[in-house]
């Protein structure tokens, strides 16, 4: 099968388990054991945030689309 007949999807893959080991030791030999620890707690900090941002914009949505819905059904009921 040529490459030209792939799509671009199937030459992007995710890495499988082998090419998951070459990253994790460079990662550990960038940054060191020692600062492992704090890289994984910053990056937890900032999923645990992202993820109370795009709550709060979903709460903030939904508490609009109710107040909408009330308002058209006041206005229903002076009609």
């Amino acid at each position: 099968m040529a490459f030209s007949t792939l799509s671009p999807v199937l030459l992007i893959s995710m890495p499988s388990g082998g090419e998951w080991l070459w990253i994790i030791l460079i990662v550990v030999l960038l940054f060191g054991g020692k600062k492992l620890p704090e890289l994984a707690r910053g990056l937890g900090k900032g999923i645990r945030e992202f993820n109370d941002a795009k709550e709060g914009v979903k709460s903030e949505i939904e508490n609009g689309m109710k107040d909408r819905e009330r308002r058209d059904a006041a206005a229903e009921k002076q009609s």
